[in-house]
C-alpha cells in the first residue's frame, strides 16, 4: 500500500490556497511540503496541523492505495 495526497491537493484547491499559502497556514516545513508532494509519509503531527488550518479529518486529506494505483513522483 502507498500513502496517497490527492485529496490533500483538491481540498486545498477547493479552498483556493496553492502549496506555498498551505504550508504558511498549517505551519508544516518545506521539506515536509516536499515530502507530501511526493507521496511520501510525514508525521502524524503535521497532518493534523494541516487538518486544523484545513478544518477536516484526516480522511478528508489522506488515503492508502495498491501499489501502481497513484502516480508516484
Amino acid at each position: 500500500m502507498s500513502i496517497c495526497y490527492d485529496k490533500l491537493w483538491k481540498l486545498a484547491i477547493d479552498k483556493n490556497l496553492n502549496k506555498t499559502q498551505l504550508r504558511d497556514c498549517a505551519g508544516i516545513t518545506s521539506a515536509t511540503l516536499a515530502r507530501l508532494s511526493k507521496n511520501q509519509g510525514v508525521s502524524l503531527e503535521a497532518l493534523e496541523r494541516i487538518c486544523i488550518a484545513l478544518e477536516c479529518n484526516i480522511g478528508e486529506i489522506i488515503e492508502f492505495k495498491k501499489r501502481g494505483e497513484i502516480n508516484e513522483k
